[in-house]
């Protein structure tokens, strides 16, 4: 390291995508120090995906319970099944510490320097950071903006935190309203609304757009609707904006026509679930210091390197990573984003395949889907000159999914015609969140259903859902 500088690397931000920055550059033998204001771990462990998980997985288990029919016909009967509120709460707690900690340990360990405060640029390779004491500033080789993002409140609604309130709020568990409206169907929404109606609460949802879950494949969308919406007890409104909310006792909600904008009905309920997205946070990170003008809304221009760009061109020495550069707001897109970014700063180039990048819905069943959507592939191939084919299989005819009694489910394959080149895969069935990975491996290797058709499967998994698809496109090819 240059004498003149306090630190290789300063990351402000340690979230999961920071965090997985910092353990790499040590690994590259660059000294690092990580800047977080609020708590260690971002929102994927603290707010997000590891809380939102452990409220799923128990609440899931009450649906299960509850399915006297499925059960029966495994031969099990139960009289009758109780939940404790606050212990599923404390469960999702409980796992929140125990991932902090283990995060907080480990950067220990590898003697990271963790600062706790605000950082922001103060200038090139200058980092001012504001904590208890006052404000102090350090120097970096590099330094890594890894800020993150928060829930996207729109204009009109108001949060009180208890009665209204977003994802943030709702990871508590604080309460279980009798009816709750949850506005929005994104993959945040279609979680909570899992939760919530496994734990006996009355749904409406809300949509702005003409259909529910509008970033999904349409033949998955239309599937998970059958099964995670219409038998649940959940109400679906699709082309209406909640125009204004107020929170209280009860909850009051304008709903207006999305086009028109005129108000068409008003509804009150007990609570009210914001899941209209999330927004990068980055104001005051001190970009203006080094000619950085962010993109509406707020998102850090930056280049397949991570380097962060101002009017083009790359900024010397600095990068930035994850949810406030808006191109996949996803935990492990920010870790691999960090890995990368650490990469190039040690002079071995190298980008990131988002299109490569799963992700997945925890919902019961899951949701898992990898690269383009049938529509998104369609108009690639009017651009570039190709045709594509898709091709479905179903767990009604797997084995494993047979005897688990979970045979509601689909798998489909988006594919070129012309090389057989995998461009998207979406399952929606029992752990497609996990046989999604598969997918991702063969997209992010650009390999060819020909190839994949000839793989071989352990029998009887879950997994030949996929075999099947592939080998069922060779024949249909």
């Amino acid at each position: 390291m240059s004498q003149s500088f306090d630190y290789d690397l300063v990351i402000i931000g340690a979230g999961v995508g920071g965090h997985g920055a910092a353990i790499h550059a040590v690994s590259c033998g660059l000294k690092t120090a990580v800047i977080e204001a609020a708590d260690m771990g971002g929102t994927c462990v603290n707010r997000g995906c590891i809380p939102s998980k452990a409220l799923l997985a128990a609440s899931g288990r009450v649906r299960e319970l509850q399915d006297t029919h499925h059960l029966k016909a495994l031969g099990i009967q139960l009289d009758k099944v109780a939940f404790d509120r606050q212990t599923i709460a404390d469960h999702a707690n409980t796992i929140v510490a125990k991932q902090r900690e283990a995060l907080v340990g480990s950067l220990k360990r590898l003697g990271v320097d963790t600062i706790h405060g605000w950082g922001k640029i103060a200038g090139q390779q200058k980092v001012s950071v504001t904590t208890t004491d006052g404000e102090k500033v350090i120097t970096a080789k590099d330094i890594m903006l890894a800020p993150g993002s928060v829930p996207f409140v729109p204009p009109g609604i108001e949060l009180d935190g208890k009665t209204v309130f977003t994802s943030d709020d709702a990871v508590r568990l604080e309460s279980l309203p009798p009816w709750i409206a949850i506005v929005g169907s994104g993959y945040i929404g279609l979680e909570f609304a899992d939760v919530y109606s496994a734990l006996g609460c009355e749904i409406t949802l809300i949509e702005a757009l003409d259909q529910l879950m509008p970033g999904f494949d349409p033949d998955i969308a239309k599937l998970a609707q059958r099964k995670l919406i219409t038998p649940r007890d959940i109400e679906t409104k699709v082309g209406v904006l909640a125009k204004r909310i107020t929170p209280g006792s009860p909850v009051v909600i304008e709903l207006a026509d999305a086009k028109t904008k005129e108000i068409i009905e008003v509804l009150e309920v007990d609570a009210c679930l914001v899941a209209t997205g999330r927004v990068p946070l980055t104001k005051d990170l001190g970009l203006d210091a080094v000619g950085v003008e962010t993109v509406r809304p707020g998102f850090i221009p930056i280049n397949d390197h991570m380097a962060v760009l101002s009017h083009g061109e790359p900024v010397p020495h600095l990068w930035a990573i994850g949810d406030a550069t808006g191109k996949l707001m996803l935990a492990h897109a920010a870790a691999a984003q960090g890995v990368a970014a650490v990469e190039n700063i040690c002079d071995r180039p190298r980008a990131v395949d988002y299109h490569s990048i799963p992700a997945a819905a925890f919902t019961h069943p899951e949701i898992g889907f990898v690269g383009l959507t049938e529509p998104a592939a369609k108009e690639k191939g009017n651009v570039e000159g190709f045709e594509i084919a898709a091709v479905r299989s179903y767990f009604k005819g797997n084995a494993k999914a047979i005897a688990e009694g979970e045979t509601d489910g689909i798998a489909k394959v988006i594919y070129r015609q012309d090389t057989g080149e995998v461009l998207g895969v979406h399952i929606f069935g029992l752990h497609a969140s996990d046989l999604i990975q598969e997918a991702a491996n063969a997209i992010a290797q650009r390999q060819a259903i020909q190839d994949l058709a000839f793989l071989v499967h352990a029998h009887p998994t879950l997994s030949e859902v996929l075999d099947e698809a592939y080998k069922r496109a060779v024949t249909t090819h």
